[in-house]
């Protein structure tokens, strides 16, 4: 999944036609109509069917607050999560399907959203990533799990999937995995409370879960989450049974990951468990194509694991409509 900025979509066809990407991310912020919108994924949509037979997830970031791509008559203003975690579950399950609505009706079919973090009370500011916006929909994990599992239901029923993220918590981070080497979670273990709300959102049926570059030392001192067999397959896959797609947070721009190649981050992520790679940079798309045909050259087991990330890939975009067998 490559970042192309939602100006102007159909300017990423050519990466589209050459590399036959799973998906799009919609990057920057605009004030477009959803007619204006719907034109511009549909020719990229055109130009995918056209070209592999397969239509191409279309993902943006939807949260509400200060992190909201569409804004303008036809997506109006969405409270921040904080907000949104202080009403009831009827009124938040009404409002996400209207603004759910909105987007598909635009030709979106899936939002890196919603936030499921847990941010302890009090903390604010000192958790620049998700406290520091009011990205999360509370500071305890049982009322958080129950939003987060209104949300997902709310989302995918109006025709826009789900992606829990950042699995498996960015709340107790002191740094941002944007910006910095140094987000460490030295908290989180396997049985952790603050896993509830992606529990709730996976028993919800959600139809993603985004893996963050962050380091949790109690489950995997080794490596960032995302190059983490233990999480990704072990504690995501096996101990909580999630089935969907686990695509990554950003492995492009962020500097959590800029010591590693960036053809390797995609593999070393595949090799994890995880299936949709995303990267906000559209050049990034040669390096890690590249890289990955090559370990599944060199591989049967990588080939294997390939093969399998596609399927999960594939089942989303036939749930989404995307795709006819």
């Amino acid at each position: 999944m490559i970042g192309t900025p939602i100006a102007n979509p159909a300017g990423l066809a050519d990466t589209v036609r050459r590399y036959r990407l799973g998906g799009v991310f919609l990057a920057g912020r605009s004030g477009q109509s959803a007619a204006s919108l719907r034109q511009g994924i549909g020719a990229l949509q055109d130009v995918a069917a056209g070209a592999f037979g397969v239509r191409l997830l279309v993902a943006l970031d939807q949260e509400g607050g200060e992190v909201q791509t569409l804004r303008g008559n036809d997506f109006p203003a969405i409270p921040s999560a904080v907000q949104q975690g202080q009403w009831d579950q009827q009124t938040l399950r009404a409002r996400t399907a209207d603004w759910a609505g909105r987007l598909a009706g635009a030709g979106v079919t899936m939002d890196l959203a919603p936030v499921a973090d847990t941010v302890p009370a009090g903390t604010g500011g000192a958790n620049p990533p998700i406290g520091a916006f009011n990205r999360q929909y509370g500071s305890a994990p049982d009322p958080v799990a129950q939003d987060i599992a209104t949300v997902v239901g709310a989302a995918q029923s109006a025709g826009v999937l789900t992606t829990l993220k950042h699995f498996p918590g960015l709340g107790r981070v002191r740094a941002n995995t944007d910006t910095s080497t140094q987000a460490v979670d030295p908290v989180t273990t396997v049985d952790d409370p603050y896993l509830r709300p992606f529990s709730a959102g996976i028993g919800a049926g959600s139809a993603a879960v985004m893996v963050s570059s962050a380091t949790y030392p109690r489950l995997d001192a080794q490596s960032v989450a995302a190059f983490s067999t233990p999480i990704v397959t072990g504690l995501l896959r096996q101990r909580l049974g999630f089935t969907g797609v686990i695509v990554s947070d950003d492995l492009g721009a962020a500097v959590a990951v800029r010591a590693v190649p960036v053809g390797d981050r995609a593999v070393r992520f595949v090799r994890a468990g995880g299936d949709l790679v995303l990267t906000v940079r559209s050049a990034d798309a040669a390096p890690m194509t590249a890289a990955l045909l090559a370990a599944a050259r060199q591989s049967a087991d990588f080939a294997a694991r390939v093969t399998d990330a596609a399927r999960h890939v594939l089942r989303a975009k036939f749930r989404a409509g995307l795709l006819r067998c």
